[in-house]
């Protein structure tokens, strides 16, 4: 049996069940969820969904940054918005069962669970990353995949690992921003080339300067003073040079 009650524009149904309540499954789905249109044409209950720029994908990416929540067509609530195109209920909080395999290992309770390369499949988080919350049970299944039950949670993790690991997983990182947010990429390596330009030209500037400057009072120590002074307003000039630079960079940063 289904029920549907019309709020407004939304319509809320709900899902009740003649489970039991400690039912793992019908425990993982006491949720509200909000139906969304996903871009996929084959969607399972318990995908990973991510949301982009275009709409809805189930999640394809290794520690998806995007990931908003998991399919769930059994939550308790769904709200649906009317005369909205066929869609999905996703959960984004609370415990919900969610499609895993362990490519990455085992999944042990307490374990941290990210996305991975199999569209709307998950697996054991094993570096730093965005996961998308903690397995809370065991997995044992007879094959590679299967469902477990997560409690929803989606952050970034820092875990320590070695040097090397770490540099990979940032420029990973860089890439991933560089595709999602190439204009806010772009701002900092624009305001990047501009504070090494002013470095490079106030050092130089000051180095050409402080060479002219010793020379000349080689030839006159007579006039070592007025040479000093000159010697000081060029220091000044070259700070100001950096400090532009510097100021513009945050300018830009902050467009």
């Amino acid at each position: 049996m289904f029920f549907l009650m019309q709020i407004g524009g939304f319509v809320m149904a709900q899902t009740p069940t003649s489970a039991p309540v400690n039912d793992p499954d019908v425990l993982a789905a006491f949720g509200v969820a909000n139906n969304v249109p996903i871009k996929d044409k084959i969607v399972h209950d318990g995908d990973i969904v991510s949301s982009t720029a275009k709409g809805f994908i189930l999640s394809r990416i290794p520690y998806d940054s995007s990931m908003a929540g998991v399919i769930a067509n059994n939550a308790a609530i769904i709200f649906v918005l009317s005369g909205e195109q066929p869609s999905y209920p996703v959960i984004t909080s609370g415990s919900v069962m969610v499609n895993v395999d362990t490519d990455n290992g085992p999944i042990k309770k307490g374990d941290l669970i990210t996305s991975s390369g199999t569209p709307g499949v998950g697996t054991k988080a094993t570096k730093a990353g965005y996961v998308l919350g903690t397995a809370l049970e065991d997995f044992t299944p007879n094959k590679s995949e299967g469902k477990l039950r997560v409690s929803l949670n989606v952050h970034f993790i820092t875990p320590t690992f070695s040097v090397q690991n770490s540099l990979l997983d940032i420029f990973k990182l860089s890439s991933i921003a560089t595709v999602e947010q190439p204009l806010t990429v772009f701002k900092y390596v624009i305001a990047a080339i501009v504070v090494l330009t002013s470095f490079v030209f106030g050092f130089f500037y000051f180095g050409k300067i402080a060479k002219t400057g010793v020379e000349a009072l080689g030839r006159n120590p007579l006039a070592s003073r007025m040479i000093q002074f000159g010697i000081i307003i060029n220091v000044v000039i070259t700070v100001a040079i950096i400090g532009s630079g510097l100021i513009l960079a945050l300018v830009i940063i902050r467009l």
